[in-house]
């Protein structure tokens, strides 16, 4: 199969079996300059990388401080957690400080995506809770800004509850677009998710950056839990917790469903936003990894630390190496006219 620019192959053996298009931006490069790769103006839904601009209100409003929450909770507010016990311990203890309880969670249930996790409590003769589910932590940070607000605790997942009105007032601040005229859809778990372009996105991250680089409050909460506790906004071998750690909190970085992937750095000022556009979540780490060297976006200890995602193996049953994910995306810098 012919190589194609901007896209991650999968091979088996010497041949090509898949290809996924990537679709990204790089803003806030220095000199005035982005960096664009496959449609860098493709519309997508945010989905969970929308997750630390849901958590801001939580500071801005006064909540973490009201119930004792600090960077570990807020990290959980932000995550897209595997359902390890430490992840379900910590929102346990959430929910504990207000005073509810897991059914009052408006986010479904699924097994916990840490395989190991999920098969001890069915040999243990357990269940799965709404706790297991990935945006659980975000689901308690919602019900927290409901409580102390007074809004109703019920139905706060719905467009036209208080909490999501709060959360698009809040995204006003980020966006170049009114919140109110975007289209929006419904998540995975239930609230509603904005259709906005990959620049949008990046922007906004880039933002996001800046001011908790500057120390702002609100932003600056945010993006140090995130940064901090790392392990907690997904799990230990996730890409997004991963490429934090390798960084040391120089990058940040969180995934959203169907290969969309959002990163920032605070010290430099950049933001990138990334769509696979077969949604192939595999694709997102070469990718992203690919980008970032290719811009000497990450140093080169970092990108040691990261070299097993860089080009992944593909395994068989019997763990063999059989072939691997390899990421050819040639980002192209464009001068812009103005600083963000």
């Amino acid at each position: 199969m012919r190589s194609v620019r901007n896209t991650v192959r999968v091979s088996r053996g010497a041949e090509v079996e898949s290809v996924h298009r990537v679709n990204g931006i790089v803003v806030g490069l220095d000199g005035d300059e982005e960096a664009q790769f496959g449609d860098s103006e493709l519309l997508a839904f945010w989905r969970s990388a929308m997750k630390p601009f849901q958590a801001l209100p939580l500071v801005a409003d006064g909540v973490t401080q009201a119930y004792d929450w600090g960077p570990a909770e807020l990290a959980l507010c932000c995550a897209s957690h595997d359902g390890t016990p430490l992840h379900v311990a910590g929102v346990n203890s959430m929910l504990g400080k207000l005073g509810l309880f897991s059914g009052q969670l408006e986010c479904g249930v699924h097994p916990p995506y840490d395989e190991p996790s999920a098969e001890a409590i069915l040999r243990a003769g357990g269940r799965f809770t709404p706790v297991h589910n990935n945006c659980s932590g975000k689901h308690t940070g919602m019900l927290a800004l409901a409580l102390f607000h007074g809004w109703p605790l019920r139905g706060y997942p719905g467009r036209d509850h208080p909490v999501q009105a709060r959360i698009r007032r809040e995204l006003a601040d980020w966006l170049d677009v009114d919140p109110d005229i975007l289209r929006w859809a419904i998540d995975g778990c239930g609230v509603p998710t904005p259709y906005l372009s990959l620049r949008q996105m990046a922007r906004a991250y880039a933002r996001l950056g800046r001011a908790g680089a500057a120390g702002d409050t609100g932003p600056s909460e945010v993006v140090s839990a995130m940064t901090a506790r790392p392990e907690l906004v997904s799990g230990e071998g996730s890409f997004s917790t991963r490429l934090m750690q390798a960084t040391d909190g120089r990058v940040l970085g969180k995934e959203g469903a169907e290969g969309v992937f959002c990163a920032a750095g605070p010290r430099d000022g950049w933001g990138l936003a990334v769509k696979i556009g077969d949604g192939a979540t595999r694709a997102a780490a070469p990718a992203v990894i690919r980008i970032l060297e290719t811009l000497d976006l990450l140093q080169e200890a970092e990108s040691e630390r990261l070299a097993d995602l860089r080009e992944p193996f593909v395994l068989n049953r019997h763990g063999k190496k059989v072939g691997s994910v390899r990421a050819d995306v040639h980002p192209r810098v464009v001068p812009v006219p103005a600083r963000l």
